[in-house]
């Protein structure tokens, strides 16, 4: 499966880092851009960059997407754009702290980016994508959703939630033709770090991939037609073990009787 050619792609969080590198190879594959992001500016400068070297069309679209308000807004120009066929759900933030460390405002706003507004602005795709036949939604989460023990709970478990989500979507609009893959990045040199007061020069070189390489593989996994795409991981057979154990544990999860190891005497 490949995304089609030179539709329109809205790419979220595309002022900087995974989202500006999505924009850019998008534009060089001959797709237009509808980008959103808090900073107008960044992606002013970034839309004049682009429509200089490829002659893409480039829409910004200025929106802070932990605001209800502003995320609708976003949701009618995915359900209303002309020749949209991608959606990144790219945008993200991640807390200083910790969950009992951190004001309750940060956690607030960081369940509203990660998980509200991707879960919204998929929905928004999923519809109009199904309706129309095509399309494809890229939700971009981490290893951190496979790894709750190594980083702050409240942020690997929005990303578990986009793991989730990305997988049952999938298998409800594969049928419509709408392709969902979601990208498990590991640590990327990005600025959430230091949003986040963390630096990243601190993790051994070897754990930290360059943005560029992760977009051209996750592209890379989009055109393979996955669903689940992890460009760190050199062994897939280690997924696939993780799956079919999981997979083979659904039948046991919901039952009349308590286990007998449960059970009271």
């Amino acid at each position: 499966m490949s995304v089609i050619p030179n539709s329109t792609a809205l790419i979220t969080g595309a002022s900087s880092g995974i989202g500006a590198v999505y924009a850019e190879k998008l534009a060089r594959r001959g797709h237009d851009l509808i980008l959103v992001a808090r900073d107008a500016a960044r992606m002013n400068a970034l839309a004049e960059r682009l429509r200089g070297q490829t002659g893409c069309s480039v829409e910004v679209l200025p929106a802070d997407l932990t605001d209800a308000t502003q995320v609708a807004k976003v949701a009618q120009r995915i359900a209303q754009a002309p020749g949209l066929g991608l959606l990144i759900n790219n945008a993200g933030m991640a807390l200083s702290g910790t969950l009992s460390t951190s004001a309750q405002g940060d956690v607030e706003r960081l369940i509203a980016l990660n998980i509200t507004a991707p879960a919204l602005l998929a929905r928004a795709a999923a519809l109009r994508f199904s309706e129309q036949g095509s399309g494809a939604i890229v939700n971009i989460a981490s290893v951190l959703a496979l790894a709750p023990e190594m980083f702050e709970g409240v942020y690997s478990g929005t990303k578990a939630f986009i793991l989730n989500l990305s997988q049952n979507l999938s298998a409800e609009l594969g049928p419509s033709g709408v392709h969902v893959q979601v990208v498990l990045p590991g640590a990327t040199r990005t600025e959430i770090w230091a949003r986040s007061g963390t630096d990243v020069d601190g993790f051994p070189p070897e754990m930290v991939m360059d943005a560029g390489d992760l977009v051209d593989a996750a592209l890379i996994g989009l055109d393979r037609g996955e669903t689940v795409t992890i460009p760190p991981l050199a062994d897939e057979a280690g997924w696939e073990a993780l799956t079919r154990t999981r997979l083979a544990l659904v039948p046991h999860l919901s039952r009349r009787d308590v286990a007998p190891r449960y059970a009271a005497g």
